[in-house]
């Protein structure tokens, strides 16, 4: 075992990269890290040639992205309320009546204390009327 610069810049490596995925996010630096970790051990027991630590480095992290990508990217943990900062898609499916008439397709609907546009057939004020979809800051309607 020692500890010449090679084992110590290795070792300073790992550490950059983790800090550098807590200030950006995102699970890719982070198997960089754990690829320059491993490059640290194997040059702390043995004596390789910089290319050679170099290539390691390298084939280890291609093979740490891999992991990261095939078993622990797709599986975000699910929401009970995958709703929740999508206020307009949580109305959908919803029977409200409209407040001002759709005249030439537009119109408008109240719901709680919110004012929405909404896009249809013409209607008449009053008229309960289903959400079927959202279209940017406006709502989707066919009579219910």
């Amino acid at each position: 075992m020692r500890w010449d610069w090679q084992v110590v810049a290795w070792a300073a490596a790992a550490l950059v990269l983790f800090a550098l995925e807590t200030m950006a996010p995102g699970a890719f630096m982070l198997w960089l890290g754990f690829a320059a970790a491993a490059v640290f051990v194997v040059v702390l027991l043995f004596d390789l040639p910089v290319l050679a630590q170099v290539a390691l480095f390298v084939v280890l992290s291609f093979i740490s992205i891999q992991v990261y990508r095939r078993w622990f990217r797709g599986r975000a943990r699910s929401s009970d309320e995958p709703l929740l900062n999508r206020r307009a898609q949580a109305l959908v499916g919803r029977v409200v009546p409209l407040e001002r008439a759709i005249v030439n397709g537009r119109g408008r609907v109240q719901i709680a204390d919110a004012f929405w546009e909404v896009k249809g057939s013409d209607l008449a004020a009053g008229t309960p009327v289903r959400i079927v979809a959202v279209d940017g800051m406006s709502l989707r309607v066919e009579a219910a």
